[in-house]
């Protein structure tokens, strides 16, 4: 929230202002959504409670992923000759279609 300051007096001045705060002691946050994942790694995370509501802050190393789906493991699966989590690992690697199939004959 404020850069360089000792989390201890940012708890304070948060609950003079009626605000509660907690760290969470976390490894990962994963964001979900329809197109792709966004995962914080090493992130530093605050539960801050204010007027009955509670929001989340993270801050980290972010890393996007777009998603798999089914139908692109089963399109390189069958064009590859491979299994189905062969293929998924090779669309991991490369990210699309295309180059994993290419990747498979190497």
């Amino acid at each position: 929230m404020f850069p360089n300051m000792d989390p201890k007096k940012l708890e304070k001045m948060a609950k003079q202002m009626g605000m509660e705060m907690e760290n969470i002691d976390a490894n990962r946050v994963v964001i979900e959504s329809g197109e792709k994942e966004i995962i914080i790694k090493n992130p530093q995370v605050s539960k801050i409670k204010m007027q009955g509501q509670e929001t989340f802050q993270i801050s980290g190393e972010i890393e996007e992923k777009g998603k798999i789906s089914d139908e692109d493991v089963e399109i390189v699966s069958q064009k590859a000759n491979v299994s189905k989590e062969e293929a998924r690992n090779l669309l991991e690697k490369t990210g699309d279609i295309v180059s994993a199939i290419k990747e498979s004959q190497k």
